[in-house]
């Protein structure tokens, strides 16, 4: 990354952790991967019990990786063998201290857009485990909540689909058709403009580009 754009993402993040906390959420800053590792690390106490929500950006950090062979009691999703165990697992991560995951984008000014084919991820962002905790790169900032919409909607949900091998209309030219299909991972947005309880949501920006 040149060193203006590193600059830009800089002065950028600090707006956007201005405006996290105006609503009730915390902001962290990491110029790499390694750096938003050992920030995350430091905020999980040994003993937590942990969950995910299929996040890409938390693996590129080793964060999965990391709280799996560490001392933390662990649902770990992606290992069930089969939908019942996934869901018992899925239920059970709303009662867990951290819940891992990401964002499809934010604002500017701390507004958080997801969006979800099941919906645990949106589920257990909103409402159930005591702490969120979001690893979110740089890539991932626009302007405004329809940009948010936008780009979980003509970015991350077409490569999504293409990663999972889905059979939506997305997969196959890469742009949102707005579909029924049964395979569609865009059944749920949340939009996350607010949280009640302050200091639940930690979100830590990345200054890579990090997931989809």
């Amino acid at each position: 990354m040149d060193n203006n754009r590193k600059k830009r993402n800089q002065m950028l993040a600090q707006k956007v952790m201005k405006g996290l906390e105006s609503r009730g959420m915390e902001g962290y800053y990491a110029e790499t991967k390694e750096e938003a590792l050992k920030t995350a690390l430091d905020m999980i106490p040994e003993g937590s019990v942990i969950g995910w929500g299929g996040s890409m950006s938390a693996q590129e950090i080793g964060l999965i990786e990391k709280v799996c062979q560490g001392n933390y009691m662990v649902y770990n999703r992606d290992t069930c063998k089969s939908p019942e165990e996934k869901r018992e697992v899925q239920l059970n991560i709303f009662h867990s201290d951290f819940f891992l995951a990401s964002t499809n984008a934010i604002t500017e000014d701390g507004i958080l857009v997801n969006i979800d084919g099941v919906g645990n991820r949106v589920a257990c962002i909103a409402w159930g485990p005591k702490n969120v905790l979001l690893i979110v790169g740089m890539n991932k900032v626009v302007k405004e909540v329809d940009d948010a919409v936008s780009r979980a909607r003509n970015e991350a949900a077409p490569i999504n689909a293409m990663r999972f091998d889905l059979s939506t209309p997305c997969s196959k030219t890469g742009a949102c058709a707005n579909c029924k299909s049964p395979d569609s991972i865009c059944s749920q947005i949340l939009v996350t403009r607010f949280s009640k309880e302050k200091g639940r949501i930690k979100v830590i920006l990345v200054n890579e580009d990090l997931g989809f």
